[in-house]
């Protein structure tokens, strides 16, 4: 029971994911930040808003719509995506990419003979026969 819950737990997927999560949280406390104390101020300067949540209001009845709430979450969206896209999933592509193609690169002793052409086969038949009858021919004469 515990041998195969301990399996689970060492297999490095499992151990990948969990630093995954840890790294995310902390990054989405910076991301959020970032949000927060520069872009929200920006746009609601541009929009004489206090903050970004009240930038786009849309009133119905007593309540309203706020729209620069959506747009803080996609543009904490958009920041997550491109710091991920280019400090994990650029390098991480370069980084198989460069192993593949030295994978791929055969050593030394890994080079295979290029098999002969129909020229060089052609003169191994030529020259094989041409053996042949000479040898045939000396038999024949003694």
């Amino acid at each position: 029971m515990f041998k195969g819950f301990k399996e689970f737990v060492l297999r490095g997927n499992v151990i990948d994911l969990a630093v995954a999560v840890v790294i995310g949280a902390a990054f989405t406390s910076v991301v959020n930040s970032i949000v927060e104390n520069v872009f929200n101020p920006v746009i609601a300067a541009a929009f004489k808003a206090e903050d970004l949540v009240g930038a786009f209001p849309i009133p119905i009845g007593d309540s309203a719509i706020q729209l620069g709430s959506v747009l803080a979450a996609i543009i904490q969206f958009l920041i997550v995506a491109v710091v991920v896209y280019f400090a994990f999933v650029l390098p991480i592509n370069h980084l198989k990419k460069v192993a593949f193609i030295k994978k791929q690169q055969p050593t030394p002793a890994e080079t295979v003979r290029t098999p002969p052409t129909e020229a060089e086969l052609l003169t191994e038949i030529r020259d094989l026969l041409a053996k042949q009858q000479t040898s045939s021919g000396t038999q024949h004469d003694a």
